[in-house]
């Protein structure tokens, strides 16, 4: 069974730093995208950033550019992102998402549930 787990949400002051954390389990996580999105309060989803982990390549959307970076630990099931100097706009509920990209059974889209990074002025 495909599953995933966020964790490492919370509240920080501005200029802080967290680290969020993306469990899965289920997954050849090699043959997969997984991206960060998150959804603030009364705006739509947006994604943050992903990482294809087949060759390690991520991209970050330009707001979060030089303050966030995803990390993994080769061979491991979880994928990090590190979030330092942080501001009041990053805000927002964080979702991890597996995105396959192989059609095989097996192989789908999956979410997290995930969690609530606020950040104080």
């Amino acid at each position: 069974q495909l599953q995933i787990v966020e964790s490492g949400g919370g509240l920080v002051q501005s200029g802080g730093s967290l680290r969020l954390s993306c469990a899965t389990s289920g997954f050849t996580l090699e043959y997969y995208t997984i991206h960060w999105f998150r959804q603030a309060p009364g705006k739509e989803r947006e994604g943050v950033s992903c990482m294809r982990i087949s060759d390690g390549r991520t991209k970050y959307t330009e707001s979060v550019k030089g303050r966030f970076t995803m990390a993994r630990i080769n061979g491991r099931n979880t994928v990090y992102l590190q979030m330092n100097s942080l501001k009041p706009e990053d805000t927002a509920v964080y979702y991890c998402n597996a995105d396959p990209q192989i059609i095989a059974t097996g192989y789908a889209e999956t979410w997290g549930q995930g969690t609530l990074v606020t950040v104080s002025s």
